[in-house]
């Protein structure tokens, strides 16, 4: 029933131009550029007919406007720049052209599901993104319904992939990212913590849960004195603040986007707020340090990935080059996890597609099941749900305006 539906779909999207969808090529000037151009026509379904000449292409679902927009386009930075490295995939003795067709899926969940429906009707064999794990639940039916394989970079929710036999990513999950931060916590000597988080959003919400749950069994029952929650696209916090000042927490854990990090450290500072504050992987973007200022300092939090750290050979191949890359298109050369991610799920896509043998879609994703390889953030293998099996992240600091690496953790998620 599933494979009729899914080939509905896919007629009826063929019928219609691609919304919000650009073509990049694998050239150096066309990845280098962080304009989107005009909407590509819609292609053929994603597992049927031929390609035209000897292109495959492969999705970019990611946010380049809204809320996470600044997140999103350093996964795709990433993304970009692997197309560079390798702008080929042989397959079966032929060589194809790979083309990244980039969506931008706006921050928004409903903008994601016709994000998605864009990069299946553009003829996608396989789709990457999405930096925000809400837009990627929301988009996962129509990735799984047409039988094309997404991988994730960087959405840590666990329901991004459970249930979802096509959806895959390279980057810890949350029940492991709430563990680490309430382990590092526990360890700076914390007895109490506060918790805020935002309405609506998975990301936060679930992180927020987990790390709570970690928390409580590292430091007892009582030991999360305050929760508070602010609505999507909220500017003033201090009301929860005064709340949670009121309880004089030993931390804050603020799991949030990019646009509202600075919001919410530079208010609890002004309010004479003390309480170490801690978030996760969001919280590791430039802007963040640019908009609070020193406000910022001691502010910790979790990552997958630190430039400081060439210990495989990936990331010392990677390191030098995606920094002269950065540099070209007038972005700050340091080196945000995400992108890394964004590298690493391009490789994890490229070597399915070789390893399958075939540019059919479901057979890449079979592929990808069985996959093992070297990446920049780490050895990458997937397990039976399609998350990737990793056990450590990172802690960073910011120190003198700048995020600064302090120890890696492994934990076992409960």
């Amino acid at each position: 029933m599933k494979r009729f539906l899914a080939s509905l779909l896919a007629a009826a999207l063929t019928m219609t131009a691609a919304v919000g969808c650009s073509s990049g090529s694998g050239s150096p000037g066309a990845a280098s550029g962080g304009d989107n151009g005009n909407a590509s026509a819609a292609a053929p379904a994603a597992n049927g007919g031929d390609d035209a000449g000897d292109v495959i292409k492969i999705g970019v679902f990611e946010p380049q406007t809204g809320e996470n927009g600044g997140g999103g386009l350093q996964e795709v930075y990433g993304i970009r720049y692997a197309n560079q490295q390798f702008p080929t995939v042989t397959v079966g003795g032929k060589e194809y052209k790979v083309e990244l067709v980039e969506a931008d899926n706006k921050s928004d969940k409903t903008e994601a599901v016709t994000a998605a429906q864009s990069l299946i009707s553009s003829g996608c064999k396989v789709i990457l993104g999405s930096y925000g794990s809400g837009v990627s639940i929301a988009a996962g039916e129509i990735f799984s319904d047409a039988q094309v394989p997404a991988i994730g970079c960087s959405c840590t929710n666990p329901q991004v992939t459970q249930g979802n036999d096509y959806y895959f990513r390279v980057c810890f999950l949350d029940p492991f990212q709430g563990t680490v931060m309430a382990n590092y916590a526990a360890q700076e000597g914390a007895k109490t913590a506060a918790i805020i988080t935002q309405l609506g959003d998975d990301y936060s919400s679930g992180l927020g849960n987990f790390f709570k749950n970690a928390f409580v069994k590292l430091a007892g029952e009582g030991s999360v004195v305050a929760e508070e929650q602010f609505q999507t696209n909220q500017t003033d916090f201090k009301a929860i603040l005064t709340n949670i000042k009121a309880k004089n927490p030993d931390v804050i854990f603020a799991p949030s986007s990019i646009a509202t990090a600075p919001l919410i450290i530079k208010q609890a500072r002004e309010l004479g707020i003390e309480s170490k504050l801690m978030a996760g992987d969001t919280w590791e973007n430039g802007s963040i340090i640019e908009n609070a200022g020193d406000s910022a300092e001691g502010v910790a939090l979790s990552t997958f990935f630190d430039e400081g750290d060439t210990s495989n050979q990936a990331a010392a191949e990677f390191i030098p080059g995606f920094k002269e890359y950065l540099k070209s298109i007038n972005q700050d050369e340091i080196i945000p996890a995400v992108s890394a991610l964004g590298y690493d799920a391009y490789l994890a896509a490229i070597k399915a597609i070789e390893a399958a043998g075939s540019v059919d879609s479901a057979a890449i994703r079979d592929a990808l099941q069985g996959l093992s390889y070297e990446g920049v953030t780490g050895a990458i293998s997937f397990n039976e749900e399609g998350d990737a099996n990793k056990d450590m992240a990172f802690i960073k600091v910011i120190e003198n305006g700048e995020f600064k690496f302090l120890k890696t953790v492994s934990v076992e998620a409960e």
